[in-house]
């Protein structure tokens, strides 16, 4: 078995709008396709064998044991395959169930689709399934132990940790958009101009000042001090030579920490004599310049949490321990408590699996044991410095039993300190009374706190501390940090609509981010260039912090590829389906490709509008699946299907009359007179009013006025900066050149409409083959050129998408020839020579029509050209 290619869904997908988070990996089962698994010797034993747990899956037959009735029956590897991803994700503790296996359009190539957790262990689950499957077809031993050990791994490595997946949680519950800024905590809730940031536990609106000082353990304490706070006695020193007069100055026991640390680095506690706190200087030495010598405060280790200057709960911390049952020894003692089911490796569970580092041995050693010692019968053994959940420790949520004083403190603090959002630590033998009555004191004031012991306390009530955040930073009820966005695909048309929406908004004064086939657009201003039609160029507008109206248009190979970039938007257009890019992906058929497109207009948000071409009888049918309003716009005011929705109040658009029209119910509104549209051409370019209608919808959902609509309409003026290969024709003193992005049948068509209304005196078509389309498709656009064109040019395009050249050639001369075997053909292989010829061959009055795909280019030369033409340089 041979995977083709692994690509990570990481939006709303092909195969489902709602689980955005899937593998979809290509499988050729070559010579496996002609064995099902009943058909080897063993295999269904074998895999129970392996994964009795796997009882549970149901599969279609729809009851326990499902999965393997299937198994009994005969099913094929790539089923197979779907199931064993999903287990073996489940035995790493990351449980996920949607599959689903379907054919690619190739005999023996699959679709083989499954959700992850974490991409990275998606991808793994992917090759480690397939390897799992030819180890059990060859009836060979395979350590499934090592995978799940690894996936474990790459999940700790990746996913957000548990702060920042809980504020990630509760921003989600509320409809709050993320995007994960980096590989780490950075994360953005909301979009563009009305995004927040969180990096863990520390916000956007969290203090420099705050932070800082948190991070400065002597400026903490002193700034505590002078306010009345109960702080330890202590000493500050940076040499060694003033380690003795400090450990004097404030008597043991000690505690010796630097001064810049966090997350208990370089901390030494408990220490009564001066080798052991010169041990532990130089210990802190190594995270801090300077170390604090301070009096050890006895008691229990309290962390109370504030958030907004409000406290919101409290957890007492135990260090990592063990308790002696008098016959084991500690390392077997330390395995027992890690058998707790609540244990994991890393942040995987509520709690964190001991380890015996280095650390751990030192502790032990101190203790006057070795890990092989045997402790007395409930005697406590403590084995880590501080009690951190992430080194094994555990927490007790004491929220409701902390005294009101002790609350006052602090929420105090967090003011003195300038945090909103701080864990502030407390050694107290009671915090249910003040700490000036237990002798307790403030350790520690701690910018970016960890949630985890809060989220999931080892005994007591869990405390949703993620909720008072999200509060704080979207304080308006029902603020979601969006912004609009609207979505456009289609076959054709996409690009022009996309830009003719965000010159709308703009001439509005929205602050516009809009995603096009040649670049990525930030208020006008190109940012990146190419195809940027796919998920990152959406995130990348979706990310800017200037932007405040998104228009984003989306195609196909990046939703194929890995979904859209945006999981709801507020106005999704789809312009027309028609016959372009089968045979890639899986996507042999136009209804499949109507699926593809299908996605856009179902991500619409509830109050949100799918603006469909009624005269697209695919487009039309995208109706029934969606969850929002419905809009729908004809050139046809007469269209059965807009005079049922106006009959019902809906909102069309319609071209009657001669006028672009805008319906609310049966009442018309007319903007403009078609003609008076520059982007029309003065009526001429009837696929461009097509365009038009539904942009107009879009403005009008999106609160712009009819007076604003029309002023933009009439300052929209095709060209080559507008409108780069879109209808750009330039004038010169004999002849013309129109140059159009019409790059497969229904553009090509399109385009001749427009053409067919245009006087010259003989009209030159420079057209190339398409690699990526099918054979006919090649085919039928040489015999349209045929129809529209005196002459043709064959050229070729500098990406030739896994065709041959001459294949390319082939399929258009035999387009042209079926339509017209006399019609005068050249053949000149390089755009540049192929413009240079046309021109220099011009024919007074002649219309040279270039179709490219590489805009950019033939724009360059055209208008070099035109600046010859000028100089009188271009004969």
């Amino acid at each position: 078995m041979k995977i083709r290619e692994i690509n990570a869904m990481r939006g709303p997908n092909f195969w489902s709008i709602r689980r955005h988070k899937l593998i979809v990996m290509v499988l050729d089962l070559e010579e496996m396709e002609e064995l099902p698994t009943n058909k080897i010797d063993g295999f269904a034993d074998r895999i129970r064998e392996m994964f009795p747990s796997m009882y549970t899956h149901r599969c279609s037959e729809g009851c326990d044991g499902g999965f393997f009735m299937r198994v009994d029956e005969g099913t094929w590897m790539g089923h197979v395959i779907e199931h064993i991803a999903l287990e073996i994700q489940t035995l790493a503790d990351m449980d996920t169930g949607f599959g689903r296996t379907r054919g690619y359009g190739e005999k023996g190539v699959y679709n083989v689709v499954f959700s992850y957790i974490e991409e990275s262990v998606g991808r793994y689950a992917a090759k480690a399934a397939v390897r799992i499957c030819e180890a059990l077809i060859a009836a060979e031993p395979y350590d499934l132990e090592d995978d799940i050990q690894r996936m474990r791994e790459l999940r700790e490595s990746e996913r957000l940790g548990p702060s920042t997946g809980s504020i990630v949680s509760e921003a989600e519950s509320r409809g709050i958009p993320w995007i994960r800024l980096n590989k780490y905590s950075l994360v953005q809730l909301g979009y563009g101009a009305n995004q927040k940031r969180i990096q863990a536990t520390v916000t956007s609106e969290t203090s420099s000042i705050g932070v800082e000082l948190a991070c400065d353990k002597e400026d903490t304490k002193y700034l505590l001090e002078q306010a009345e706070v109960e702080v330890p006695r202590g000493d500050i020193i940076s040499r060694e030579s003033a380690l003795e007069d400090a450990c004097k100055y404030v008597g043991y026991p000690l505690v010796i920490k630097p001064i810049d640390g966090n997350h208990g680095r370089g901390i030494t506690v408990d220490i009564n004599n001066y080798e052991d706190a010169l041990e532990a200087f130089n210990i802190a030495k190594e995270v801090s310049r300077r170390v604090i010598v301070e009096k050890y405060i006895t008691g229990e280790d309290y962390r109370l949490l504030v958030i907004n200057h409000n406290f919101v709960a409290a957890a007492k911390r135990t260090p990592a321990h063990v308790v002696g049952d008098g016959k084991s020894s500690i390392a077997e003692l330390v395995e027992e408590v890690n058998k707790d089911p609540r244990r994991g490796y890393g942040h995987e569970k509520v709690l964190t699996a001991i380890t015996i580092n280095d650390l751990t041995k030192t502790i032990i050693t101190d203790a006057g044991y070795t890990v092989d010692s045997v402790l007395k019968e409930g005697e406590r053994l403590i084995l880590k410095d501080t009690a951190n959940l992430s080194t094994g420790g555990t927490a007790e949520d004491v929220t409701d039993i902390v005294h009101p004083a002790n609350v006052s403190m602090a929420e105090r603090i967090s003011k003195i300190i300038d945090l909103d959002i701080c864990g502030i630590d407390v050694m107290t033998s009671d915090i249910s009374q003040p700490l000036s009555d237990t002798g307790g004191a403030v350790l520690e004031v701690n910018a970016g706190p960890g949630f985890r012991m809060h989220l999931a306390p080892t005994t007591g009530l869990p405390r949703n501390v993620a909720a008072p955040v999200v509060d704080k930073l979207f304080p308006q009820k029902g603020d979601t940090g969006r912004i609009p966005i609207v979505a456009i695909t289609g076959t054709n048309g996409k690009t022009t609509t996309s830009r003719l929406i965000a010159h709308i908004a703009k001439m509005n004064g929205q602050r516009v981010g809009y995603t096009t086939s040649d670049g990525v657009y930030i208020q006008n201003r190109m940012l990146m260039k190419g195809d940027c039609t796919g998920p990152a160029s959406a995130e990348f507008v979706l990310k800017d912090p200037t932007v405040n109206f998104a228009v984003l248009e989306c195609a196909r190979g990046g939703l194929l590829r890995a979904g859209l970039g945006y999981k709801k938007c507020d106005v999704a257009i789809v312009t027309n389906v028609s016959a372009d890019h089968l045979g890639l992906k899986g996507i042999h058929t136009v209804e499949q490709l109507a699926r593809v497109k299908a996605v856009i207009p179902e991500t619409v948000l509830p109050d949100g509008y799918a603006i469909l071409n009624a005269d697209d009888d695919l487009v039309y049918e995208m109706r029934r699946n969606i969850n929002c309003n419905l809009a729908l716009f004809s050139m046809d005011e007469n269209n059965p299907r807009i005079q049922a929705l106006q009959r019902i109040g809906g909102i069309t658009a319609i071209y009657e009359k001669g006028y672009v029209t805008l319906c609310r119910g049966e009442w018309k509104m007319r903007l403009m007179k078609a003609e008076n549209i520059p982007l029309t051409y003065g009526g001429k370019a009837r696929f461009m009013i097509q365009n038009i209608l539904p942009a107009v919808i879009a403005a009008n959902v999106q609160g712009i006025s009819i007076e604003d609509t029309k002023a933009a309409l009439e300052t929209f003026i095709p060209s080559a900066s507008s409108t780069p290969g879109r209808l750009n024709l330039f004038k010169f003193n004999n002849f013309n050149i129109l140059l159009d992005y019409a790059h497969n049948p229904a553009g090509m068509r399109a385009l001749q409409k427009f053409t067919d209304n245009l006087d010259a005196t003989v009209k030159v078509g420079i057209i190339a083959g398409i690699g990526d389309r099918r054979e006919e498709d090649n085919n039928e656009m040489g015999s349209i050129a045929a129809e529209m064109f005196d002459e043709i040019i064959i050229r070729q395009d500098k990406n030739l998408r896994g065709k041959s050249e001459t294949d390319l050639i082939n399929m258009l001369d035999a387009g042209i020839k079926k339509q017209d075997p006399n019609k005068k053909t050249t053949i000149i292989p390089s755009e540049k020579e192929a413009i240079t010829h046309a021109v220099a061959h011009a024919q007074k009055g002649s219309l040279i029509v270039l179709c490219s795909d590489v805009v950019p280019d033939a724009l360059d030369l055209v208008k070099q050209l035109k600046d010859q033409e000028a100089n009188g340089e271009l004969a």
